[in-house]
């Protein structure tokens, strides 16, 4: 497989675009889901730093014991994946999304709202989440941070790697200048120059 990695994205800039790269990419364009068994969606969301250990242990256990659960999760954070991936590549590239991303989006955002609930701190009011673990849990944070990137003021700044072998990976590019090329730097970034090494050396 052209181009596959072995670590989730931590370059984004956003918790969704981490999510929406959770795929290595074929030659012919075909993703490949990063997410194969639901400990994976597990793995990411620790890594991310959504959920703690605790946590992630917590919604193992639940996974071993309802495997047909978590994978209907499983099964759902790939249409999401791909239906966040689909909506920001439109955006990158000055395009309106397919209304059905966005409705994939909506009925995410509609189930993930009951989770919701308004909490006091030192500070004021502010938005928390019920504490009853779910095997899905770490979804509802993707889909909020997925709603606040959308209507936020960042979206000129969302980008697409411009890795000629055809990365397609998205992130935030938080450059003053708003220079950002790559996914990473250590390695499309590489990869790129390289390239232009190898064609001013062969010509």
């Amino acid at each position: 497989m052209d181009n596959q990695r072995t670590d989730f994205d931590m370059n984004a800039e956003a918790l969704c675009l981490s999510f929406a790269n959770a795929f290595d990419i074929h030659e012919n364009g075909k993703h490949e889901e990063m997410f194969k068994e639901y400990s994976n969606l597990v793995e990411w969301a620790q890594i991310l730093k959504v959920i703690d250990r605790p946590l992630a242990q917590l919604l193992l256990h639940e996974a071993n014991q309802h495997p047909e659960d978590a994978f209907a999760v499983l099964q759902s954070a790939w249409v999401l994946r791909k239906a966040i991936y689909n909506i920001f590549t439109s955006i990158a590239h000055h395009k309106s999304p397919e209304p059905g991303d966005l409705n994939i989006l909506n009925v995410a955002l509609s189930d993930t709202l009951v989770h919701y609930r308004i909490e006091l701190n030192k500070e004021g009011f502010i938005w928390g989440w019920n504490n009853t673990p779910a095997l899905d849990q770490m979804i509802w944070y993707v889909i909020r941070d997925t709603a606040d990137l959308l209507t936020g003021d960042s979206l000129n700044r969302i980008g697409q790697c411009t890795n000629v072998t055809g990365c397609g990976w998205l992130f935030l590019d938080t450059s003053r200048n708003r220079s950002r090329r790559w996914c990473s730097m250590e390695t499309c970034g590489n990869r790129a120059k390289a390239m232009r090494h190898y064609q001013r050396m062969k010509y």
